[in-house]
């Protein structure tokens, strides 16, 4: 009979964030929120001095980010923030749309009470930064609602896909609020979510997200063909 013998391991405690996961985490937010810019090329001496760091946790969190899509390495250029392209967004929103339809499908079978009473504070969050029209904080306030609304889906392996995606749609941050009416559109498409959703109509909750999600892309396309077209005539 085979024996099993006992390992030893380490007794060391394990740190709960390493430092290039604290850099790494540092560039999503820059990114994120758009103070380092698409095709930006990301100053890795610059951060070394800012952050008091030395230069192999920046280029250990530059690979994760590249392994995540949300940095670019170029040749002779070093690493730049990814450009999220027209034909990528073509692609992405009906992806996200079907993944975050189908979220809000299991969300509105699936959420406890509590859980939608808590999307409804989400929601109110919303509304009133879509009655002040701060672009900034309804886009944040936004992808909370959003997020959530994956996560009371409790379904693991749906917000693994979703995750996957999300941030790339982060990148976009909101642009198509600039479009005139988005945010009127906007906030009365997500009062008509959140009706069904604590209604619990499945059914509806996942057209509703699905098509939430394509006006988003439609109102972008429209935003960019305006600003081309000023472009040209300046």
């Amino acid at each position: 009979m085979t024996s099993v013998t006992s390992v030893t391991l380490s007794c060391s405690p394990i740190r709960t964030a390493s430092l290039h996961e604290e850099v790494a985490s540092r560039l999503r937010t820059l990114i994120f929120e758009r103070r380092l810019l698409p095709g930006q090329r990301i100053d890795e001496l610059a951060l070394v001095q800012e952050w008091g760091v030395s230069r192999t946790p920046v280029r250990e969190a530059l690979k994760v980010l590249a392994s995540e899509g949300l940095v670019t390495l170029q040749p002779r250029r070093g690493c730049v923030v990814t450009e999220v392209s027209e034909d990528d967004a073509e692609q992405l929103f009906p992806v996200m749309a079907l993944l975050e339809g189908r979220c809000a499908y299991e969300a509105a079978l699936h959420a406890s009470d509590d859980e939608l009473a808590e999307l409804r504070l989400l929601h109110g969050e919303l509304e009133r930064h879509a009655a002040a029209h701060d672009a900034d904080g309804y886009y944040r306030a936004n992808h909370v609602f959003h997020t959530r609304v994956q996560e009371v889906a409790h379904n693991g392996w749906l917000s693994r896909a979703t995750d996957q995606l999300r941030g790339f749609m982060r990148m976009l941050r909101g642009r198509q609020l600039a479009q005139p009416g988005r945010f009127e559109a906007s906030i009365a498409e997500h009062r008509e979510l959140l009706d069904a959703l604590c209604a619990r109509d499945a059914e509806r909750a996942q057209r509703l997200m699905h098509d939430h999600l394509m006006a988003q892309l439609a109102a972008l396309k429209a935003l960019r063909a305006s600003e081309a077209a000023q472009s040209r005539v300046a």
